[in-house]
């Protein structure tokens, strides 16, 4: 009896696994990518636009060598505090790592039906819609909206964070 019970159960939890597995893949997926080292209103509004497009939002959260490489700067946080931060977003289905090497695997991975793209992002963009093609991926290509850029932008919000003025803080004492 015992034994039957463990079968029924290990038989019951597989069923549940395949009805999730089919269900994600009846979903359309959307894909969006960024630093988010300062998750602020404007990214939410982007992850909500995004959101718009599909049943099931991915968030490719940039490596922190790649952020180093497009934006010649260092991250305020490092790639895991950012992916943990993005991870507990309302709305955010999974939240992954992107690669260091090819930036477009994490596409072919996890094969989203659209690709979102923030109003001012520029790498790895170019020509994506022909990279896409040739790889044999069939995903729509959309820009979104700003949203209040003027006040919302990391570039703007970093030289103001807490964390950046006390570096300068403790940068102006060793000058001394």
């Amino acid at each position: 009896m015992f034994m039957f019970s463990l079968l029924a159960k290990g038989i019951k939890n597989q069923a549940k696994n395949l009805y999730f597995m089919s269900k994600i893949a009846f979903m359309r997926k959307v894909m969006v990518f960024g630093t988010f080292d300062i998750l602020h209103p404007g990214h939410m509004n982007f992850l909500k636009q995004a959101r718009r497009y599909g049943d099931y939002l991915i968030v490719v959260v940039a490596r922190d060598k790649t952020v180093r490489r497009v934006k010649q700067r260092h991250p305020m946080f490092d790639e895991r505090q950012r992916h943990a931060l993005v991870k507990k977003v309302e709305g955010v289905n999974r939240a992954v790592l992107g690669y260091t090497g090819d930036k477009y695997r994490v596409i072919e991975k996890y094969k989203p039906q659209v690709i979102c793209l923030g109003y001012d992002q520029l790498s790895f963009t170019e020509d994506l819609d022909r990279i896409l093609l040739k790889r044999g991926l069939k995903a729509r290509v959309v820009r979104l909206k700003p949203f209040k850029h003027h006040l919302f932008k990391s570039s703007k919000l970093r030289d103001n964070h807490p964390k950046k003025l006390q570096a300068k803080g403790k940068a102006r004492k060793h000058k001394k």
